[in-house]
């Protein structure tokens, strides 16, 4: 759900402003201060530019998460920024960031090359997501897409997989719960679809790219 907060959010990114934005809606530029105090509601039709204008829906890729063999810290070097972005059809929470699913173990729910968009900080307690399951990195590092179950003592779990042996005994040092699945061919079809509109907005600048 598109509110104030996320335009405010979209605003404190480098090069983004009330101006540009107003000019990606169709708007005078006062509509967009008139949003943001409250005096304006946004219309329906200028949702889309406005998620598009301040990349409401675009989530950073933080590396892969193992569905079957583990993902290592040492395995690969993730900037801060993450590997690149994924974007989604709806706008989307700053907490949020996203995995590659690695692996085949959590088939049929989850293939290889999927993505899970996951919420960057845990929220809840151990014990609310026995029998759920979420990226989980182990106090030994290495990630892992599974599904929690309670272990033997406490503070100890199980990570269970549709096709794989259990991981028994072991200690979390985050969940990643997750918000969003993206099946790999729909990730496919809407970067499709971003690359082609970006090439009508190239063609439509005479070959410039146009102001975000």
């Amino acid at each position: 759900m598109l509110d104030v907060k996320m335009i405010e959010r979209g605003l404190e990114k480098p090069g983004k402003t009330k101006g540009g934005l107003a000019r990606a809606m169709g708007v005078r530029p006062g509509a967009v201060s008139e949003i943001l105090s409250g005096i304006r509601l946004i219309k329906a039709s200028e949702i889309a530019p406005i998620i598009e204008y301040l990349e409401l829906n675009s989530v950073p890729i933080m590396g892969r998460v193992g569905a079957g063999a583990s993902i290592e810290p040492e395995y690969e070097q993730v900037p801060p920024e993450g590997l690149g972005e994924v974007e989604l059809p709806f706008p989307v929470s700053e907490e949020t960031i996203a995995f590659q699913v690695a692996g085949d173990s959590m088939l049929p729910k989850y293939e290889n090359g999927d993505i899970i968009v996951v919420y960057r900080e845990q929220r809840y307690p151990l014990s609310s997501f026995y029998g759920e399951e979420a990226a989980v990195r182990l106090k030994s590092g290495e990630r892992y897409l599974k599904t929690i179950e309670r272990g033997n003592s406490a503070g100890l779990v199980n990570l269970t997989s549709f096709n794989a042996k259990p991981i028994n005994g072991v200690k979390l040092e985050w969940i990643g719960e997750i918000c969003v699945t993206l099946p790999r061919g729909q990730i496919e079809r809407l970067r499709s679809k971003t690359a082609s509109r970006n090439r009508k907005v190239v063609r439509a600048h005479g070959g410039r790219t146009s102001e975000k």
